[in-house]
């Protein structure tokens, strides 16, 4: 077997053998096949695609490629919960305390953000002496403790993913659905879930950038789950504008607080509740989803959530004072309101132009090694569907850089459309995919 009759073989619309598929993860993982022999594989499955056998076979391959966690001792159901990405998802940071304070284990690894989607590692590390580089065996022994942590991706899951990952994006071929769902697929199999619950966005500030794809996107990780014997239910979420009202690490971290107290804003809501809802249904606790709302509900209402998630922070070396009183948290040298000066409707606020203005204002980073600015982002005073009149403020700017804050202003009343006609407030739950 090499690497030359497997490219031609897909080249020749072919479909590769599991031993194939195997040998080519493996010798391209230990470095024995060059960067521009995979790229040509790579090419060939991007345009020739892959059947349902290819796909379970590649993502078992990556999966496979590194260690692999065992998280058997806490329980016979651990569910996983993982976005796609976009622009103010702060949602991990609010559910998985949730969840946790209604007795389901959170083992939750999670990543940074890259590009103009945040990371939920940057928003937990914006919190002071918050650490989420710990060892695995503090990680179970933590789950164990207080029933929760959050941490960094600190083993070496799924390494052959990372270099296919990298390869794509040098190559042209990022959007593409076998390689796509074979990427999530692989890292969730990895951190040791046998439920998975995927939040997949759809939208602007998306990777999928229409219903359609998301929903082909969502069926085919369905199916790798059923062929894995990993139960899996995907919720595509709307990201054509950002989540929540904050934008920026310190800001999303606030604003998850605001919620864990019960004041949370209708998109978030609606997002945590459909996802818990499946968690708590993947964990065998209820098959009731209104039930399982009702659960969620009950947990804010009772503190239970926020308690969870201040013992959560405490557990991992966090102040919790900084929690309990989020004046305290670092602030931008600049908070500069941007105000309408019209009068109408929000049409549009564009996530994925929202979330490139964070990066350029610091609260981003296009390469891995950039240094991120947590206090600078956006609040959002105003969402789709709402009605604003002349001189109302649409969104405080917050910034350590008065040049970088005038141009952001001026982006800003490009990307903010107003319509004189009355615009419905956006559905959020697009489609649930079992």
């Amino acid at each position: 077997m090499n690497i030359l009759e497997i490219i031609a073989k897909k080249r020749d619309k072919k479909e590769l053998n599991k031993e194939e598929i195997e040998y080519f993860i493996k010798e391209y993982t230990n470095g024995n096949i060059t960067d521009y022999q995979a790229a040509a594989l790579v090419m060939a499955i991007y345009i020739n695609g892959m059947t349902e056998a290819e796909i379970t076979n590649l993502t078992l391959a990556m999966a496979y490629s590194g260690e692999v966690l065992d998280l058997s001792r806490l329980g016979q159901n651990i569910v996983d919960k993982h976005s796609t990405g976009g622009v103010g998802d702060k949602v991990t940071i609010i559910l998985m305390p949730i969840i946790a304070s209604l007795g389901i284990p959170v083992a939750k690894m999670s990543g940074r953000g890259l590009g103009f989607t945040g990371g939920t590692v940057d928003k937990l590390e914006s919190i002071p002496g918050y650490t989420t580089s710990i060892t695995i065996e503090k990680f179970i022994e933590n789950i164990e403790k207080i029933g929760i942590s959050l941490i960094g991706q600190t083993l070496n899951l799924a390494p052959a993913d990372k270099k296919i990952y990298a390869l794509r994006d040098t190559i042209s071929c990022t959007e593409n659905i076998p390689l796509i769902a074979s990427s999530i697929m692989s890292k969730k199999i990895a951190a040791g879930a046998n439920k998975i619950v995927l939040d997949v966005t759809c939208g602007s500030g998306a990777f999928m950038k229409n219903k359609e794809d998301a929903i082909a996107l969502s069926k085919t990780m369905c199916k790798i789950g059923s062929l894995t014997r990993k139960q899996t239910v995907c919720i595509i979420t709307s990201m054509d504008e950002p989540l929540g009202h904050s934008v920026g690490n310190i800001l999303e971290i606030k604003e998850a607080v605001e919620c864990l107290k019960g004041n949370m804003p209708e998109d978030v809501k609606e997002v945590v509740l459909n996802l818990g809802a499946y968690i708590i249904k993947l964990a065998g606790k209820s098959d009731n989803i209104e039930e399982n709302k009702n659960k969620i509900l009950e947990s804010i209402e009772t503190k239970k959530a926020y308690n969870k998630f201040l013992e959560l922070v405490k557990n991992q070396g966090g102040n919790i004072e900084y929690i309990k009183d989020l004046e305290k948290l670092d602030k931008a040298k600049y908070i500069v309101p941007v105000k309408t000066d019209n009068t109408g409707y929000i049409k549009s606020i564009d996530a994925e132009k929202i979330g490139k203005l964070s990066v350029y204002l610091g609260a981003g980073r296009i390469r891995k090694e950039d240094k991120i600015d947590n206090t600078v982002g956006f609040v959002f005073n105003k969402k789709v569907g709402d009605k604003v009149k002349n001189d109302d403020i649409l969104v405080y700017i917050h910034s350590n850089d008065k040049d970088k804050c005038e141009y952001v202003i001026n982006e800003l009343k490009n990307i903010i459309e107003i319509s004189e006609n009355e615009i419905q407030k956006p559905k959020h739950i697009l489609e649930i995919v079992e």
